[in-house]
């Protein structure tokens, strides 16, 4: 998560840039159009996604024992599993993994859940070079930055600003803003980068416990070449990515690459069973996978809030989100942003700490509608927001529950529902509010700040309703 800036002042600080804004404009409202291309018939659509939530429940209603046969199968394949409990544990395993081996340099295929745990950072600091190999990534790790974009993480750079970007770190390239010649020059980099890197890390799109298959869908090439050329290759994935059989697999491929990008199917889908064998020409010469937990235990034994770990990374819910096209992924300040960042970053690293996110929400249900997996996103963070300012017998606290709340604000709100509870309180109320309306003042508060406050009208409604011989007294 960034530091050293709050909420509000990312928020103000996107709103002023312009030229974003149309940028994000511009790129969702074209993924948008792909999307709805990729689902013509809604009756068709509706199954699939009743499939896809169908596969997802049953991997988490199973998850203790999936996590186990997955890996008893990767096991069996030759594949060394290892846990994590948190980012340090996962970070730490890596790091040992790679100087046990003697691996002095790293190619990155993209992975959000490397991005969660802080990974690049941790390596580098034990004198490890990392490079990411998927381009938008390359581009970010150019400029210094975050992902603004789960699925696209450059996507609020310009062609102008990349070709800049590259020309200013490898001056002997030719300067071009043509699309084409700028993705050439990053191949041209990053291919050599491949065949002397000593170990490739990569994230998972599925993790198969019945066959012990890792599934790793892209575009580029770069996930494949991470993982087959360097002789160790890490994956690293969150534990809610198991699926229980390979079946499950195509559903929920068909639903994520039209929900992520629009396309029929990616360019590149990867099926990781095994370490290089006797007699094959290619392949790393040893597998590991991380199962990382990091809050998601605590998610999973929340059954109100569990939904959320349905997610399958699609960024659909990103993609359609009327806040997120105005303020971009880095007014979000975690990981994760948009509807789905709204909803996981407080369960995950605590109401206490992002609570702020769920206001990022307008609850249009846009989110929930484009779902391939109908996560009630809503639904959630309307529950995060109450669990923000509320710790309740009946709701299963999360880290920071309550810490939100405001006292004056609730004493305000006592007294509004005591007044409306008694009659004849509120009747005086009303009298006294329009009788002194010219006292309230033009701006109060924050949400004035945009705003015009409304004025009381200049009698009560029972004094209309006698006027009008309607009172029922």
């Amino acid at each position: 998560m960034k530091q050293g800036n709050t909420l509000s002042d990312r928020i103000n600080n996107s709103l002023g840039k312009a030229q974003n804004r149309q940028n994000f404009r511009s790129a969702m409202s074209g993924l948008m159009e792909k999307r709805a291309a990729q689902f013509p018939d809604d009756e068709k659509l509706a199954k699939l996604r009743d499939r896809g939530r169908e596969i997802r429940a049953n991997s988490l209603r199973n998850l203790p024992y999936l996590l186990i046969e997955l890996e008893k199968t990767l096991t069996e394949n030759g594949i060394q599993v290892h846990w994590a409990n948190n980012s340090f544990e996962a970070n730490q395993i890596i790091v040992c993994l790679l100087q046990q081996n003697d691996a002095k340099s790293v190619v990155k295929g993209k992975s959000m859940v490397s991005e969660e745990i802080e990974l690049n950072s941790f390596l580098e600091g034990h004198g490890i070079s990392v490079l990411e190999s998927d381009l938008g990534e390359f581009i970010i790790q150019l400029a210094d930055e975050t992902p603004s974009h789960i699925i696209m993480p450059a996507i609020h750079k310009t062609k102008k600003e990349i070709a800049e970007l590259l020309h200013e770190h490898f001056p002997e390239l030719p300067y071009t803003e043509d699309v084409d010649q700028l993705t050439q020059s990053a191949r041209k980099i990053l291919r050599n980068k491949f065949n002397q890197a000593d170990a490739g890390i990569s994230g998972v799109n599925f993790a198969v416990a019945e066959t012990g298959t890792l599934c790793l869908v892209e575009n580029e090439g770069n996930g494949g070449m991470s993982s087959t050329v360097p002789p160790l290759h890490i994956a690293i994935t969150g534990i809610e990515k198991v699926v229980e059989k390979l079946a499950d697999v195509p559903p929920l491929l068909n639903l994520l690459t039209k929900s992520a990008t629009g396309q029929t199917i990616t360019t590149y889908f990867n099926m990781i069973s095994r370490p290089r064998q006797p007699g094959e020409k290619d392949g790393p010469e040893a597998v590991h996978l991380v199962l990382l937990d990091n809050g998601r235990s605590k998610i999973y034994g929340n059954s109100s809030l569990q939904e959320i770990l349905h997610c399958i990374r699609c960024g659909s819910c990103i993609n359609h989100c009327p806040v997120y096209v105005q303020l971009g992924g880095h007014a979000y300040g975690t990981v994760y942003p948009g509807p789905i960042g709204c909803a996981l970053e407080p369960m995950r690293l605590g109401i206490n700490k992002v609570g702020g996110l769920t206001s990022l929400c307008t609850l249009c249900g846009a989110c929930e509608q484009v779902c391939p997996v109908q996560i009630p996103l809503p639904k959630l963070i309307n529950r995060l927001r109450a669990e923000s300012v509320l710790r309740r017998a009946d709701y299963t606290s999360l880290i920071g529950a309550g810490s939100m709340r405001k006292p004056l604000e609730s004493w305000g709100w006592r007294i509004w529902k005591w007044i409306y509870r008694n009659p004849a309180i509120y009747r005086v109320f009303s009298l006294i509010v329009t009788r002194t309306r010219e006292l309230i003042p033009a701006r109060m508060g924050r949400w004035a700040r945009y705003r015009f406050n409304p004025k009381p009208a200049r009698r009560t409604m029972h004094e209309l309703a006698r006027e009008a011989g309607f009172d029922n007294e």
